[in-house]
């Protein structure tokens, strides 16, 4: 079939196009591309044969130079690839272009420069609570429904779907162990959670208002939280997560620009505490995002978390994390914190799916409390599209392989 005729319905169609940044065999080199189907179109040669002012900022080894452009360069150079892949007259042009994926190698595709976690979901932190603070009158820290929680971790080892991750060591303690002892992790776990890529800086001691969130930020994707729990239990008081998640943190190959879901935006869960001003959003237009997340182990489903339940919007986090005069830098990045629903088949940890490791799942290869050796993770998504269609967030996936 030739690249052009995309079946009906195909997630990742032209009312998608994610970005991402990939090299063909041999030497050649990193440069934008867009996924189309099962294949990606080199975007700064398309722009170049079509005659785009903006080529230049697609024939490029990273996102960084568009993410920097700013919302009105954004939408000229997608509305500038839409009209290219959906326009009869370049196929001849563009074909040449395009490449199938299983023929490319798909990189990391933004330099990260700050990442920070949020803790967004209430379903997940009244579970956390109930876990770990069984005899507490309320699961929610006090703190909680009044402003994201967050944490800085480190962009260093923010790495792209594919990449394996190395068993962490660290210092463990169980609470009948008279001391520590130091070893590879015998607890890892994952959280499922969504990525915002910062493209547009702002000035330090200017603090940036939730209404400006899609002037900053130029889109999303999938992204795992990799967490070592017994190291991250005995190290987090009183500072929070340090070791236990710095290890590596997994984002997806593709960036879903913020133009794409339009149509899965959704007002978030309703406001049970009154917010202060830069926080409140009962006014504002919706800044949920309805999408739709599966975890996979092994290729086994094991949950499907929704994030339209999530209690904090990026916009406020954008507004949180900056309102004590912070700045922002392109390629910064920002997660949302584990999702998890309601129900118990929508959890978005394995901490949560097996009650701290109490109640195992059963999987096709035996059972799990967390992640052994070998166990490869894999978080898909999707989200409603125009017209019924459906919008695919670029899959992340990582194996775990011994220290």
């Amino acid at each position: 079939m030739p690249p052009f005729d995309i079946p009906e319905g195909d997630p990742f169609g032209p009312h998608n196009l994610p970005y991402g940044v990939f090299s063909l065999p041999g030497p050649a080199e990193r440069t934008v591309g867009v996924r189309l189907g099962d294949h990606v179109l080199d975007a700064g040669a398309a722009a170049r044969a079509l005659g785009s002012p903006h080529a230049a900022l697609l024939a490029r080894p990273t996102l960084n130079p568009l993410l920097a452009a700013g919302r009105t360069t954004w939408s000229e150079v997608r509305r500038t690839l839409t009209e290219a892949v959906t326009d009869p007259a370049h196929r001849a042009t563009l074909e040449p272009l395009l490449h199938p994926l299983s023929s490319v190698t798909l990189h990391l595709p933004f330099d990260v420069a700050d990442y920070v976690d949020f803790y967004a979901s209430e379903n997940h932190a009244r579970n956390v609570g109930r876990i770990f603070r069984p005899d507490a009158p309320d699961s929610l820290t006090p703190n909680w429904k009044h402003l994201p929680i967050g944490y800085h971790g480190r962009s260093g080892t923010v790495i792209v779907s594919g990449t394996d991750v190395v068993r962490p060591s660290g210092q463990r303690k169980g609470p009948a162990d008279p001391a520590p002892v130091f070893g590879p992790s015998v607890r890892l776990d994952i959280e499922a959670e969504v990525g915002f890529v910062v493209g547009v800086p702002s000035a330090m001691g200017k603090p940036v208002a939730a209404a400006a969130f899609r002037d900053h930020v130029f889109g999303l994707c999938l992204l795992n939280d990799w967490s070592a729990r017994d190291v991250q239990a005995w190290e987090y008081v009183p500072l929070g997560p340090f070791l236990g998640k710095s290890f590596a943190t997994s984002v997806s190959a593709w960036i879903t620009p913020l133009e794409a879901l339009e149509e899965a935006r959704v007002a978030p869960p309703g406001r049970t505490h009154p917010l202060l001003p830069y926080l409140d959003d009962t006014s504002a237009e919706p800044a949920g995002y309805d999408l739709r997340i599966s975890i996979a182990i092994n290729g086994h489903v094991v949950s499907e978390p929704p994030f339209a339940s999530m209690y904090w919007t990026a916009a406020q986090q954008l507004a949180h994390m900056t309102v004590n005069g912070a700045s922002l830098r392109t390629g910064d990045l920002y997660g949302s914190g584990t999702v998890s629903g309601p129900a118990p088949e929508q959890r978005g940890s394995l901490l949560e799916l097996t009650w701290n490791g109490r109640d195992a799942l059963e999987l096709p290869d035996g059972k799990r409390t967390f992640l052994e050796d070998g166990d490869e993770v894999t978080l898909s998504a999707w989200a409603p599209g125009p017209g019924g269609l459906r919008v695919g967030l670029g899959e992340v996936s990582g194996r775990i392989v011994a220290g």
